[in-house]
């Protein structure tokens, strides 16, 4: 009974760490999917097929009658015919203005407002690869990737089974039939539905990661709805795990670069007079900041006191306005000169620097 459990433990954790390694990879999918859950590609690796269209300044990937922004690093140049396009998908939205993930991108945007998630989509492109000619064989990958070439057809492939979604391989679900699965090949993966897995000699439960271990071979129609893939099964059978080798791994993301971030607004101003003893201190900054770096490193000090003459005040960050405000706990002396220091070390929520900065402002009587 030790034994037994000793082994379930096992399979778990070796079950558990593949599904780790395998969220690093790439998805293939397609440009319909990314428009369909642009929430769950976000900043995801992605391969995408199609052609690339550079008639005009803004570069599009095409596919299936789809298409979709491309923005290619340095380094990386366009080609004719099908190509494969690797990269990151960045919901602009879904980050904040002047981030600079969006460079390459947004320059010429102008006073228009900030998109909405899931309103403007872009693929930050790391490689582009020629697909040769060929005849097109129906794998996982091969439906994952062009499911257009496929749809109606009753294809046979061999796949990971990988439960109900249970490793988050796919953004969403069919909803066809309480067996639905999802089959998960060296790269890419589809659903498969309206059959139970089970057969002569086993039974696969869809809720189980223990079960992940198994290799199925499926026949059956493909099917395209709201950007997922399915198989509607007619067969299953159990099968060996092809002998490929597995996809290297991706290069890690080139790191952000931390754009330093700035105060844009401030109350009182620079140099403003006749400021009443009571008001509050209002800096907004460019971006949003890491709460937990404020201790210690603001300051509001009278002009011409000599020594560590900082004044006592309550600090309350506003997120959603990227905005601090100082509240003193006693009021200023009159005619007094007010500095307001942010001293290095308070850093954005990305970890950009925030940059030093010093106003001042003169109290009235």
């Amino acid at each position: 009974m030790v034994r037994r459990a000793f082994l379930v433990l096992l399979v778990l954790l070796i079950a558990a760490g593949a599904a780790r390694s395998q969220t690093a990879t790439r998805r293939v999918t397609t440009i319909d999917a990314l428009k369909q859950y642009p929430g769950f590609f976000h900043l995801q690796n992605v391969l995408l097929r199609g052609e690339i269209d550079d008639s005009t300044q803004r570069l599009l990937l095409e596919g299936d009658e789809q298409t979709i922004r491309v923005v290619l690093d340095q380094g990386v140049s366009a080609k004719k015919g099908t190509v494969d396009v690797r990269g990151v998908l960045i919901d602009v939205g879904r980050l904040e203005p002047g981030d600079p993930r969006t460079n390459g991108f947004i320059e010429d945007r102008g006073t228009e407002r900030w998109p909405r998630p899931g309103e403007e989509l872009f693929v930050r492109v790391t490689a582009v690869e020629e697909v040769p000619p060929s005849a097109t064989v129906a794998s996982v990958r091969a439906l994952a990737l062009e499911p257009w070439k496929f749809e109606g057809q009753t294809v046979t492939v061999v796949g990971n089974f990988r439960g109900r979604n249970l490793f988050g391989d796919l953004p969403g679900a069919p909803g066809k039939s309480r067996y639905d699965f999802v089959l998960r090949g060296v790269e890419g993966a589809v659903w498969v539905t309206n059959l139970r897995p089970r057969g002569s000699g086993f039974e696969l439960d869809v809720n189980r990661r223990i079960d992940s271990d198994r290799w199925v071979e499926v026949t059956g129609t493909i099917v395209r709805e709201r950007g997922l893939v399915t198989i509607d099964a007619k067969r299953l059978t159990l099968a060996k795990a092809p002998q490929v080798a597995e996809p290297p791994p991706e290069p890690a993301a080139p790191p952000v670069p931390l754009e330093p971030v700035q105060v844009v607004f401030n109350s009182p101003t620079d140099g403003e007079t006749d400021v009443p003893s009571t008001a509050a201190i209002r800096i907004q900054f460019s971006r949003g900041l890491s709460e937990e770096t404020l201790a210690g490193r603001l300051r509001v000090s009278y002009v011409g006191v000599p020594g560590d003459a900082s004044l006592p005040f309550v600090t309350t960050y506003d997120g959603a306005n990227r905005a601090l405000v100082l509240k003193m706990t006693q009021p200023f002396e009159a005619y007094r000169t007010v500095k307001v220091e942010i001293l290095e070390g308070i850093k954005a929520f990305d970890g950009s620097p925030v940059v030093p900065w010093t106003s001042t402002f003169s109290v009235g009587g």
